[in-house]
C-alpha cells in the first residue's frame, strides 16, 4: 500500500485530497496542516521553506513515499528546495494546473496561440510569478490577480448555502472586473489557491452575470490527477470502500475538525495535535 503525504499551511490542501481519494482508494493518506504558523503567504521565502521543509519531513518520517505539496505558497517558493530535502517523489500544485491550462486552450476556439490564462490566488503566490513563469513556458499568455479577501470569505463559510453570499459575489464581481481591464480577452481561469475549489459555483454565476464565460481550472483536481498517474500501478484486487485516513495538526485541533469536514466534504473525527517548532 502506498503512503501519500499532503500537506498545506492549513485546510486548503484538504481539497486536493478530497480529489485524490476517489482516485488513488488503495492508499494510505497523512494530512499535514500547518495551522500553527499559518499563513505561509506573510513570511519570507527563507521562513516559507524552513516552514514547508519541516511540514514536509514529518510526513516523510510518518512513513510517506509520495510527497504532495497542497500549498501554492509553497510550491510557487521552496518546492526545489522541499524536493532536494526529501529522497521522495514530491508534487506541488502549479505545474499540474498549468499543464491543465494548456490542455484546455488546445480544444478552445482560441487555440494555444490566442488563448488568454487568468491565474486567480493569493497575493504571495502572485508576486512569486510561478503561474505566469510556468504558463509562459507552456506559450499561454498569464495574467495573475491577487484576491486577498477570498480566503477568509471561505473560512467564514460565506458560501452558496450562507445568508453572507451575496459579500463574496460582490467581491468576486469587483476582483473579476479589475481582471478583465487587464486581460479583457482572458478564455481560461485557473484557481490558485486551493481555496478557490470551493467557491466555483459562485466564479460561475458570477462569470455569467458578467457576459463572460470562461473554462475553469481546478489547481487540486489538476494536481491529484498528476499523483495519481504516478501512483497507480495496477487497480486493486479487492476494491476499498474507505481509505485510510491520518490527520495532522500544528494548532487548535477542534478547529482543524469543523473546517476540514468543510474542505474535505465529509466528518474528520480525529486530528493528532504535533508540535514542529517555531
Amino acid at each position: 500500500m502506498k503512503t501519500i503525504g499532503v500537506f498545506d499551511s492549513g485546510f486548503g490542501g484538504l481539497t486536493v485530497l478530497r480529489e485524490l481519494l476517489p482516485l488513488v482508494p488503495d492508499a494510505r493518506y497523512l494530512y499535514l496542516g500547518d495551522t500553527a504558523r499559518l499563513p505561509y503567504g506573510s513570511k519570507s521565502r527563507e521562513t516559507i521553506a524552513r516552514y514547508a521543509i519541516s511540514s514536509a519531513k514529518f510526513l516523510a518520517d510518518q512513513g510517506a513515499d509520495l510527497m504532495v505539496i497542497a500549498c501554492n505558497t509553497a510550491t510557487a517558493l521552496a518546492l526545489r528546495d522541499i524536493q532536494k530535502a526529501l529522497p521522495i517523489p514530491t508534487i506541488g500544485v502549479v505545474e499540474p494546473g498549468a499543464q491543465s491550462a494548456l490542455a484546455t486552450a488546445a480544444v478552445s476556439p482560441q487555440k494555444v496561440d490566442r488563448s488568454h490564462v487568468l491565474v486567480l490566488a493569493t497575493a504571495a503566490t502572485t508576486q512569486s510569478g510561478a503561474y505566469s513563469r510556468t504558463l509562459n513556458s507552456l506559450g499561454l499568455r498569464a495574467t495573475e490577480k491577487a484576491c486577498p479577501l477570498l480566503v477568509p470569505l471561505v473560512e467564514e463559510g460565506w458560501l452558496d448555502q450562507s445568508a453572507h453570499v451575496s459579500v463574496t459575489l460582490d467581491v468576486l464581481r469587483i476582483y473579476l472586473l479589475e481582471a478583465f481591464e487587464q486581460a479583457p480577452d482572458a478564455n481560461v481561469l485557473l484557481l490558485g489557491c486551493t481555496h478557490y475549489p470551493l467557491l466555483k459555483p459562485l466564479l460561475e454565476t458570477t462569470l455569467n452575470a458578467l457576459h463572460h464565460p470562461m473554462r475553469i481550472i481546478d489547481s487540486a483536481a489538476a494536481t491529484a490527477n498528476a499523483v495519481a498517474k504516478l501512483a497507480v500501478e495496477a487497480p486493486p484486487a479487492v476494491p476499498v470502500s474507505t481509505p485510510e485516513c491520518i490527520f495532522y495538526a500544528t494548532d487548535s485541533t477542534e478547529k482543524f475538525k469543523h473546517l476540514g469536514s468543510i474542505f474535505l466534504r465529509q466528518p474528520i473525527s480525529k486530528v493528532e495535535l504535533v508540535d514542529l517548532g517555531g
